[in-house]
């Protein structure tokens, strides 16, 4: 044990010597060892707890993630809530037009077919009325066909002897005359007998429509035309001649001056001739009179001449109805292009908020499945107590820290 096993130096090195100085580095060694375990426990500890830190903040994150989730859904279920009340305001706005407007055209149709059904009770009243004068006629014919030939005889001298009297003459002319009117024209078109601002009355006055009246007035100059018809001698046939002229032109002048009243009456006026056979003596050789009543701005019409006269006025009358309707017509069918264009206006807008009502529900989507997307990658997550795991997840799936906030949109 004495003897050394080296020299070291001038130091011989025994056994003894070289156990101690082994157990002296074993010492050391050993302390060396468990300074670093001290050491290796600490930094261990520190890491834990930075661990711990970042877990806390992560769990912050997504405790602030959650809160903006859920504040996304909130706003969505408000503006779906929103947009369900607007949808359901435009659809009872529509609903309230279309139901007006079914209402105005039921109307419309209503009135129309009411007016079509009265004019139709009308026309056949008329109808029913004109049959029966035509039974009366008929059954007049039938009464005259059965007499004989004195009682015929009877009537014609009768008709002579109301014909010979003035006054009979002029009450048979105006008879004839409101006949001729009273069957064409319908009532308040005309007037019998229509005092004038002169205090004048002629026998008929018809109205026409943005104008004055037009005056009739019946004449029948029968004595001078049956003068001169009965004329004898040369001399008996001029003083005939002169008579039919003096009594025409009277009867041109009297009419002039009494019914042609300026911006009252109509420029010009008819004198009535009731006979056939005296208005075509007077064409035939009184041209000269004639043209003057013409310059004179009375008209001489015979009864078929009154008649297509008549026509005329009734299709004047007929035709400003006509334009009057069109006018209404041409007035509603305007309103209703407004109103079409109003209505197509709202379609437009209803279609409108119906795309935007669409993209915000797109967006909406597109924001849940987002939101899905992101909670999966949440669930995902994987928090283990391996400080090495945590670390290399931490650093690999959540960022932090978070670049940016969610927005509305997403």
């Amino acid at each position: 044990m004495t003897e050394p096993l080296f020299v070291v130096g001038t130091t011989g090195i025994t056994v003894t010597m070289a156990a101690l100085a082994g157990g002296a580095l074993a010492l050391v060694l050993l302390a060396v060892i468990v300074v670093m375990v001290a050491r290796a426990g600490s930094r261990r500890t520190e890491q834990a707890e930075r661990e711990a830190l970042r877990a806390e903040a992560t769990d912050q994150r997504l405790s602030g993630q959650i809160g903006d989730i859920a504040r996304l859904q909130a706003e969505a279920v408000g503006r779906l809530h929103a947009m369900h009340e607007a949808l359901a305001g435009r659809q009872a706005e529509l609903a309230l037009s279309v139901n007006e407007r079914l209402d105005a055209v039921s109307r419309s149709l209503g009135q129309s077919i009411q007016t079509t059904t009265q004019n139709t009770v009308e026309n056949l009243q008329k109808l029913n009325e004109r049959l029966a004068v035509i039974d009366t006629a008929q059954k007049t014919i039938a009464d005259l066909s059965q007499r004989t030939i004195p009682d015929l005889a009877l009537q014609v001298t009768s008709l002579q002897n109301v014909l010979s009297n003035k006054q009979t003459r002029g009450a048979f002319g105006q008879a004839q005359l409101e006949a001729l009117i009273a069957d064409v024209l319908p009532k308040g078109a005309y007037a019998f007998q229509h005092t004038l601002s002169n205090n004048t009355r002629p026998d008929c006055a018809v109205f026409l429509p943005d104008a004055g009246p037009l005056v009739i007035d019946a004449k029948f100059p029968l004595e001078a035309v049956n003068s001169l018809r009965d004329a004898a001698t040369e001399e008996e046939r001029r003083q005939a001649t002169q008579r039919v002229r003096q009594d025409i032109a009277k009867h041109v002048t009297d009419i002039a001056g009494k019914y042609l009243i300026p911006g009252e009456t109509q420029d010009i006026a008819l004198m009535f001739i009731p006979s056939e056979s005296v208005y075509a003596e007077l064409h035939e050789r009184f041209d000269d009179v004639v043209q003057r009543a013409q310059r004179a701005r009375v008209m001489i019409v015979s009864p078929t001449l009154m008649v297509m006269a008549i026509q005329v006025i009734k299709q004047v009358r007929k035709d400003a109805q006509m334009r009057e309707a069109a006018d209404q017509i041409r007035g509603e069918v305007g309103q209703m292009m407004k109103d079409v264009r109003l209505l197509g206006e709202r379609v437009r807008k209803l279609q409108q908020h119906f795309g935007h009502t669409g993209k915000d529900i797109d967006d909406i989507l597109t924001s849940a499945g987002r939101i899905e997307k992101r909670a999966g990658r949440i669930e995902a997550l994987d928090f283990d107590d391996d400080a090495s795991k945590a670390g290399a997840s931490g650093a690999d799936v959540l960022p932090s820290p978070i670049a940016r906030r969610l927005s509305a949109a997403e």
